[in-house]
């Protein structure tokens, strides 16, 4: 009993690590640009892949015959469709002016429990000026090829507003909003 449950736990490793080193690569490009990070330097989106291949490893059994890529790719995007709902908190909290709001003694109270602010590296790239949401959407409709009718029932959205965030994404990447210019007045000509 012992030996073959050790042989199926071997087994299941191999296959896990077979599927690993095939789609890995492309799980992980997926990750950084959900994340917006550079390709050599992406802490975040090597975490968010760790956490979700991990998810994908505790349910490995029960797949079943179902594609395990489409299950990774479903905890990738899950996954960030939460760490992005966090973030936004953190950063709503952060803006939010305690001291005027709170009573002067409770204050000091109040900031030990506050967790101090993590200091990220910026968001990198074109993806960067898109928001989470937006580019979430872009990123499994045109780079994981996921159609209209999955990605929306993936991240729990109607049709007609996953293309709608589509839409808005691809025109924010394909006419970026211009530099400011300075309109400097010109100096009249003097009449000869």
């Amino acid at each position: 009993m012992r030996d073959s449950r050790t042989v199926q736990e071997i087994h299941r490793a191999r296959e896990f690590e077979a599927f690993v080193a095939g789609a890995g690569g492309r799980l992980l490009h997926t990750a950084t640009l959900l994340t917006a990070e550079s390709p050599a330097d992406n802490p975040r989106a090597r975490r968010l892949l760790t956490l979700a291949l991990a998810r994908t490893y505790a349910c490995w059994d029960r797949l079943r015959g179902e594609d395990p890529y489409d299950r990774a790719r479903e905890q990738l995007a899950t996954r960030f469709a939460h760490y992005a709902w966090h973030e936004y908190v953190r950063r709503l909290y952060d803006a939010l002016p305690l001291d005027r709001v709170l009573p002067h003694g409770r204050l000091p109270a109040l900031r030990r429990y506050v967790v101090p602010e993590r200091r990220r590296p910026a968001a990198a790239g074109p993806l960067a000026l898109l928001t989470p949401q937006e580019r979430l959407v872009l990123v499994l409709r045109l780079y994981e090829g996921v159609a209209e009718e999955q990605a929306a029932a993936l991240l729990g959205l109607p049709v007609d507003r996953v293309r709608t965030l589509c839409d808005r994404a691809t025109t924010a990447l394909l006419r970026p909003p211009r530099a400011r210019t300075t309109v400097t007045p010109r100096a009249k000509a003097a009449a000869s």
